[in-house]
């Protein structure tokens, strides 16, 4: 087996890379067609991961959402949706939110040395809690995975999960939906902070496809990762 899975990393943003306004409510970049795509995606991935921050803010539920796909899933003796994987630096994890409350396949929290036993407890029942350093490895978080047997992670965010996806190199694939229109707002997140990039001038990623979804457009992007 790999010693890490392949690392898709999916993301929606406006043309000038934010991935939500500063309001209250979550901005919605994508529409039915594209959700739709993502779908699909998800599908095919054995794991979907965010970041701790996400699943305080957009509650997300992270499910195969079409009945179709997850019948396929089924037939092909996978479970119906996705293992759900988030990382924290602090703890700070609901056990009601709808990560862990919704869904029937494992959920995995990966913790600093300091903050994962006293978490594995308020979890206890909802989700595995695994130690993964201090701070939290990110090869050894993927290694933990592929141990498992998931060979296609999906990462869905936020803007400080994909930084340090990218920045680390452990991307293999790189979805880009560009919303059409501007956000402008510098408090708003964004797709990626500031860092030390290996997909630099001197060693861009590559285009492998580019797709219409309406106004929207996908660009997809083989990153390397290392692999």
């Amino acid at each position: 087996m790999s010693e890490r899975p392949y690392v898709l990393l999916s993301c929606a943003m406006s043309v000038d890379g934010y991935i939500d306004d500063a309001s209250p409510d979550r901005l919605r970049l994508s529409t039915a067609a594209d959700w739709d795509r993502v779908d699909a995606v998800r599908a095919g991935c054995d794991a979907i991961m965010v970041g701790a921050g996400t699943v305080r803010q957009d509650d997300p539920r992270l499910l195969v959402r079409s009945e179709a796909r997850r019948e396929q899933r089924v037939r092909r003796g996978l479970p119906p949706d996705l293992t759900k994987v988030t990382v924290t630096a602090g703890g700070d994890l609901d056990p009601d939110a709808r990560f862990f409350t919704t869904g029937e396949s494992p959920k995995l929290v990966y913790a600093p040395s300091g903050i994962a036993p006293g978490l594995a407890e308020r979890l206890a029942g909802r989700a595995e809690v695994v130690d993964a350093g201090d701070p939290v490895s990110l090869p050894a978080l993927l290694g933990d995975l592929a141990r498992r047997g998931v060979r296609r992670l999906m990462v869905e965010g936020g803007g400080g999960v994909h930084t340090r996806f990218l920045t680390a190199g452990l991307v293999d694939e790189l979805q880009l939906v560009v919303a059409p229109f501007f956000i402008g707002d510098p408090a708003a997140p964004r797709f990626v902070g500031a860092g030390v990039y290996p997909q630099s001038p001197a060693a861009p990623m590559r285009l492998e496809e580019v797709t219409r979804i309406g106004d929207l457009v996908l660009l997809r992007y083989l990153a390397g990762g290392g692999r």
